[in-house]
């Protein structure tokens, strides 16, 4: 070992001991134990660095934030032009930077008449913006959401979180919030009311394990919403923006919501934005209340210039077309595992590059995820649900770097069948 390398090993140590003191002893403990011991460094399309030197692919990227890929350069630069003449702006005044974004995303999203943008920060935050939209258009105070749902922390997004321990620590909570199962109408049915204002889920669960829907799913939640008079909101936070190998995952089912909520991949993983969308109708509500929900540092010029730069390198460089062809490279390699592994893995789930292996017991997501770092491959087992593992690249993931996925994922399953006490009754 060098000088440098043990200079580097020695300021990584620090880090994480300071990180441990003064932010978040367990969770450093926990990523320790998964062996995602990893200070990130050096950053470039679908790789990252560890600050020791360390290559990884990134099938992780917070959930879906990296869509353009690590530190891409053209959102560098857009960002660092921007800082030439722009801060983030004043939340109260107008800027040609926010209606050039909310024009934009009015252009993209689905159907005729989602034209309406109210920004945020993160997901979170645009969760409750579209459930306080919802409630406060109805005068309805119910809302139904599903188990294993993962809508963000804050206030009203906590209260439709599909969770208990996510929840439990902060009840009792806002009321009138009902759970049902994913992917089950007559729930919903049995469920809804007069009073129910939206119904909320995510057009495909990415922290409950990539749960799929079925195909007649959302298009019966639509049916339902019309019949009610009830908001059909969709979180397409990890599934916007390209990530299904369309632009928003709801239009692989054909299906237009009354209100759709982006976050992550909309910064271009380099500046934080969030965007809820709504049908033009609903402005009537704010009419009387024009300032009734508010975020200073929502829609910053500096965010919406870094959001519009972001939207239109996924148009130039073809990302969703990527993210479908590269989805199948990837899913002909899974299938052959699939059939090599079937005491390890029972089900491959996809829609492009939004993917997540179920294993057989949930011993297995834990132990992966630790072989995979060892082997220069960041992939995670979900929260909700440790025996199914999420795979989550950039969109501008490459034909090699899929191969050499594949190739870890194989090299992983060998080596764990090999291991004493692996069953699928584990």
């Amino acid at each position: 070992m060098t000088e440098q390398d043990r200079h580097l090993e020695e300021v990584k140590k620090q880090a994480f001991s300071d990180y441990a003191k003064y932010i978040n002893p367990m969770k450093v403990r926990t990523l320790n134990q998964a062996g995602i011991h990893i200070m990130e460094g050096r950053r470039e399309g679908a790789a990252v660095w560890d600050i020791t030197g360390r290559k990884y692919i990134d099938c992780q990227t917070g959930s879906g934030i990296m869509n353009v890929g690590r530190h891409n350069p053209e959102m560098v630069a857009v960002l660092k032009k921007a800082l030439d003449s722009l801060d983030i702006g004043v939340f109260l005044f107008f800027s040609e930077q926010k209606a050039n974004l909310a024009k934009k995303l009015a252009e993209i999203t689905p159907g005729e008449d989602l034209n309406s943008t109210v920004f945020g920060v993160g997901g979170g935050e645009a969760i409750d913006a579209a459930i306080k939209l919802a409630r406060g258009y109805t005068m309805k105070t119910e809302v139904i959401y599903t188990e294993k749902a993962y809508h963000g922390h804050t206030g009203f997004a906590l209260s439709a979180i599909g969770r208990a321990s996510y929840r439990e620590p902060f009840e009792p909570l806002i009321p009138g919030f009902k759970m049902v199962p994913f992917n089950d109408i007559e729930a919903v049915r049995n469920t809804l009311t007069d009073n129910t204002a939206a119904i909320i889920v995510e057009t495909i669960q990415g922290e409950g394990g990539i749960n799929i829907p079925s195909d007649d799913y959302l298009p019966a939640l639509r049916t339902i919403c019309d019949e009610h008079e009830t908001c059909l909101i969709l979180d397409e936070i990890q599934t916007g923006l390209g990530r299904t190998g369309k632009m928003f995952g709801c239009e692989h089912w054909g299906v237009v919501p009354d209100i759709m909520t982006l976050a992550k991949s909309l910064g271009g993983g380099i500046y934080p934005i969030s965007a809820t969308i709504y049908k033009e109708e609903m402005q009537d509500f704010f009419i009387p209340h024009p300032f009734i929900h508010l975020s200073t540092f929502g829609g910053s010029d500096l965010g919406c210039v870094v959001a519009l730069a972001a939207i239109e390198y996924i148009q130039k460089h073809r990302l969703c077309e990527n993210a479908e062809k590269m989805g199948q490279r990837f899913k002909a390699g899974f299938d052959g595992i699939l059939d090599q592994y079937p005491q390890l893995l029972l089900e491959v789930r996809q829609k492009g590059l939004m993917m997540g292996l179920q294993y057989t017991n949930e011993s297995i997501g834990p132990r992966m995820t630790k072989k995979f770092a060892e082997r220069g491959l960041l992939a995670v087992y979900a929260g909700t649900d440790s025996s199914v593992c999420r795979f989550m690249p950039p969109l501008t993931i490459t034909a090699e770097e899929v191969d050499f996925i594949l190739n870890v994922v194989e090299d992983a399953m060998q080596e764990l069948s090999k291991e004493k006490g692996i069953s699928s009754e584990d």
